[in-house]
């Protein structure tokens, strides 16, 4: 028997928080993301108990660079919710931001699952428009520095998913705290 993990309403339930009332658009920073995007927008319509929309970014790859411009769908007014599986560098979210940014996000978040922060994340990262940065805990320890962006960062536990996990696999235990 196996689960599959979703971290999705655990960071549709920290996102809720950070969006209040405002306008909301979740958007996948790529074609590719665009079935996780819509269940994260799911869970966080469900959180806020209104309509929530949907946009997507263009991105491929050419010859090594990561290209695109257009993005598909309206962030206008809203703030932007950039979902995404792992952020490792940092290039996507970070040309989701800028094109959300020029479409007129009045914020934008980004929301991932994995924080792996490898190669020049900091600084890409830093130096980005993205407001605040959601990770879960999944990859111990963040391999940040840069002050200003640890101050944007915020690492969700996963240890309620698994624990819900762990019950559901075992119906007989109901504390697992030991």
């Amino acid at each position: 028997l196996t689960i599959n993990l979703e971290a999705a309403d655990l960071l549709a339930a920290h996102v809720a928080r950070l969006v209040g009332d405002a306008a909301v658009a979740v958007v996948s920073p790529d074609a590719g993301g665009i079935k996780r995007a819509d269940r994260f927008r799911d869970a966080l319509a469900a959180r806020l108990g209104r309509a929530v929309g949907a946009a997507f970014a263009e991105k491929y790859r050419s010859e090594g660079a990561l290209r695109g411009e257009a993005l598909v769908g309206d962030v206008r007014g809203a703030v932007a919710v950039i979902v995404d599986d792992l952020v490792s560098a940092g290039h996507t979210l970070d040309r989701a931001a800028r094109a959300c940014r020029e479409q007129g996000a009045t914020r934008v978040i980004a929301a991932a699952t994995h924080g792996v922060f490898a190669g020049e994340a900091d600084t890409v990262l830093a130096a980005s428009p993205i407001d605040r940065l959601v990770v879960t805990d999944t990859i111990p320890g963040a391999r940040l520095s840069d002050p200003a962006l640890l101050a944007r960062l915020d690492r969700i536990p996963v240890a309620p998913l698994l624990a819900r996990s762990i019950r559901s696999l075992s119906p007989g235990v109901s504390d697992l705290s030991g």
